[in-house]
This record gives C-alpha cells, structure tokens and sequence, in this order.
C-alpha cells in the first residue's frame, strides 16, 4: 500500500491520490506530460528524436551505436583525442565524455550533419589534403565548423588553439589551418 505520491512535474509529495490528481490539475494542467525516467528528447542533424537512454550511456554511444550516425568515432574513449567531437548547442563537446542523459533538449550537430548541409569545411579538407587515413578527420572538422560558427574571420593562431585538442596520428597538423582558411573564406564570399 502505498503512502505518499510523488508528482511528476514538480516532485512534491502528498498522501492521497485524490491529492495528488487535484494538485496535478491546479499546478500543471497546462504542461505537456512528463517524459518517463531516461527518456529524452534531442535534435541531432536538424531531426528531432525521443530516445531511452540508460543513464551510463555516453552520448557517443547513442549517437553512434544507437543511432549508426558512424562519422562520430572513438579512439582513446577517455577524452583525449578529439575524435568523437560533437557540436551541441553550437560548441565542440566530447561525445565520449558527455553522457547522453545531460544532453535532453540539446541541439546536436555531427560529421553527417555538416556533411549533408555542403559546408565548404568539407570541400577544403580535400583540396588541402588535411587527412591520410581519415579516422580523425570528422573530430578536426567538426571543431572547426564550430570555431567558424563563432568567427567567421579566424587567424592560423585562433584555428591551431581551437583545433588543440584534436589529435591526429598521421601528422596532417600543418594541413587543418589551411582548410579551416580556406572554407573562412569561401563562407566569407559567400560561395
């Protein structure tokens, strides 16, 4: 038997259900129905989604297990590496490191996302061949296309800053500076 009930708006606590419905009808008759525990709601690449998450679940985990949005990887799986970078609410996060609970209402942006939108990032990692065997390239581009989000003008110095935490085996560091120029500038004209 139960004794007290917990209102899912507000978590106040009364001792009849009768109390609890009449408190539900005063105080929130106008708001949409809570979601169950470890649901969320997100958009990611310009679609919304109401997913289950489990509350250990890293948002790369959803994103890219859950999800197939494959382009998000994972190498280091410890916050190092950049490459499982992620642009919420418009600045690079660290899907790896982010759990996916936390990120309920949030607006998230991946490699497919920038990829299917033709920004020039991508367009100017090729002609400046700024990737060998491309596993970290999505993590460079999507810092980048967050840093050009920012400023529209950035110089080698702001890109090499930004492009700091991202880590790539192959040696391609001199290349990324030049192609985040690059797609600044085709943006900038407006190409």
């Amino acid at each position: 038997m139960t004794d007290s009930y917990l209102c899912p708006y507000c978590a106040v606590t009364v001792d009849a259900f009768d109390a609890l419905k009449t408190h539900v009808i005063a105080e929130h008759s106008t708001e949409p129905l809570p979601l169950p525990d470890g649901v969320i709601q997100l958009t990611i690449n310009k679609q919304a989604y109401q997913l289950y998450v489990e509350p250990e679940w890293t948002l790369h985990h959803v994103i890219h297990d859950r999800l197939g949005l494959t382009g998000t990887k994972t190498f280091c799986d410890r916050g190092a590496c950049g490459s499982c970078t992620v642009n919420i609410d418009s600045r690079p996060v660290l899907s790896c490191m982010t759990l996916a609970i936390e990120c309920k209402g949030k607006t998230i942006e991946t490699i497919e996302g920038i990829s299917a939108d033709h920004h020039p990032l991508i367009e100017a990692y090729v002609t400046q061949h700024a990737m060998q065997c491309g596993y970290c390239t999505p993590g460079f581009i999507v810092t980048g296309k967050a840093l050009l989000d920012h400023n529209a003008d950035p110089t080698e110095e702001e890109i090499k800053e930004a492009l700091a935490g991202n880590l790539c085996r192959c040696g391609t560091y001199p290349q990324h500076p030049k192609a985040v120029l690059e797609a600044a500038q085709v943006l900038r004209e407006g190409r």
